[in-house]
C-alpha cells in the first residue's frame, strides 16, 4: 500500500467533476442530447434541479457526498492511521486559506515516513498469509495423500502411474479424445470435504475446452473416456492447482479435488 495512490484517488472525484464540467459537446448532436438532459434535470422533484434524495435535498449536498463517499473510499484502507477530527481541521484550514500547521518540507518527511511504515505493515501482512497458507498447503497434502490411500483399496477404483484414481460410473461407446482435440464436458468439482467449487450443471451449459488447456489431472482423465462416458476423478494436487491454489478462489493449497465429469462430445474443428 503506497500513501501517494490514496492521496490521489482521495483527489480524483473533484478532478473528474472540473474536467467534465469544462467539456462542451463537439457537434449539434451532442449539445441536442446535453440539452436534452439538462432538461429532464431540471424537472426533477429535488431542489435546485437535484434528485430527490431523503437528507441530499440540494445539489451541492449530493455532490459534496458524492465526494465524500470517493475519499472515504479511498482513505478506508488505512483509516486505522488517520484521526477524522485533524483530517477534517485540515480541510477547513485549507478552504479558509489558513497557513497550515505544517511546512511543505514537513508534509514530504510525514508521507515519506508514513508511506516507509505503510509499506512495512503491508509486507508483514503479506508474510502472514504466506505462512498461514504454507500451513494449510502442508496439512492438505498429508490428509490427501491418506485419502488417496485409503480410496485407491476401494473397488473399482483405479490409479494411473501419475497418481490420479478414477471409477468408471458409465462406460461411452464413443471414440476417445486426444491432447489436442477440443471437448464438451458437463462436470461437478468438489474440494474431499464436500464443499462444491464449480459446475457446469449449476450454469446449465457444458463446457468445452482444449484438453492440453486444463490441469495435467483432466488432460490425463479425459484421453481415458470414450465419449458418452462419465467417471468420477480424484486428482492429486500435483495434478491439479498445485502449492498454489487458486489464490483468492475457492480451492486452496495442495488441494485434492474431486470431480464428476461426463465426457459429452469431441468438438470438430
Amino acid at each position: 500500500m503506497k500513501l501517494s495512490r490514496h492521496v490521489t484517488l482521495a483527489v480524483a472525484t473533484a478532478s473528474c467533476v472540473l474536467a467534465l464540467a469544462a467539456c462542451k459537446p463537439i457537434d449539434k448532436d451532442a449539445a441536442a442530447e446535453g440539452d436534452k438532459k439538462a432538461a429532464e434535470a431540471d424537472n426533477k422533484d429535488g431542489k435546485d434541479g437535484a434528485l430527490k434524495i431523503p437528507g441530499l435535498a440540494t445539489e451541492k449536498q449530493q455532490v459534496s457526498y458524492m465526494i465524500g463517499m470517493d475519499i472515504g473510499k479511498s482513505l478506508k484502507p488505512m483509516k486505522d492511521e488517520l484521526d477524522l477530527a485533524t483530517l477534517e481541521r485540515a480541510i477547513k484550514d485549507t478552504f479558509a486559506d489558513k497557513k497550515p500547521l505544517l511546512t511543505d518540507e514537513q508534509a514530504m518527511q510525514v508521507m515519506q515516513g508514513f508511506a516507509q511504515k505503510m509499506q512495512a505493515k503491508q509486507q508483514e501482512e503479506m508474510a502472514k498469509k504466506q505462512a498461514e497458507m504454507e500451513a494449510q498447503g502442508k496439512k492438505n497434502v498429508e490428509e490427501g495423500a491418506k485419502f488417496l490411500a485409503d480410496n485407491g483399496k476401494k473397488p473399482g477404483v483405479q490409479t494411473t502411474a501419475s497418481g490420479l484414481q478414477y471409477q468408471v460410473i458409465t462406460e461411452g461407446k464413443g471414440p476417445k479424445p486426444k491432447a489436442d482435440q477440443t471437448v464438451k464436458v458437463h462436470y461437478t468439482g468438489t474440494l474431499l470435504d464436500g464443499t462444491k467449487f464449480d459446475s457446469s450443471h449449476d450454469r446449465n451449459e457444458p463446457a468445452q475446452f482444449m484438453l492440453n488447456a486444463v490441469v495435467p489431472g483432466w488432460t490425463e482423465a479425459l484421453q481415458l473416456m470414450p465419449v458418452g462416458s462419465k467417471y468420477k476423478l480424484w486428482i492429486p494436487s500435483k495434478l491439479g492447482y498445485g502449492e498454489q491454489g487458486t489464490p483468492g478462489g475457492p480451492i486452496p493449497p495442495n488441494a485434492t479435488l474431486v470431480f464428476e465429469v461426463e465426457l459429452l462430445e469431441i468438438v470438430k474443428q
